[in-house]
């Protein structure tokens, strides 16, 4: 770890939390999530798993292809 983050792990975690935008898909309040991260959950919150699952290799799959079939917007939120 590094010296100017002091010596404790929790000094690492405190500077992400501060300074990166995270989006915590279970929180209930959805704190640090895009618009567009809430409406990728709210659909897909209801569904089964295995859907969710085949979404995201889907998702996965293109972005491995250079996001070459995605709208410069579309990939750079999935790269998110």
């Amino acid at each position: 770890m590094c010296d100017e983050l002091g010596p404790k792990e929790s000094y690492m975690k405190e500077w992400i939390e501060e300074f990166a935008t995270l989006c915590d898909a279970n929180a209930t309040d959805k704190t640090g999530c895009s618009e567009q991260q809430i409406k990728f959950i709210d659909k897909w919150s209801g569904k089964p798993q295995e859907d969710l699952k085949g979404q995201l290799t889907r998702l996965k799959g293109m972005v491995d292809k250079d996001g070459a079939s995605m709208k410069p917007d579309a990939l750079k939120w999935v790269k998110e």
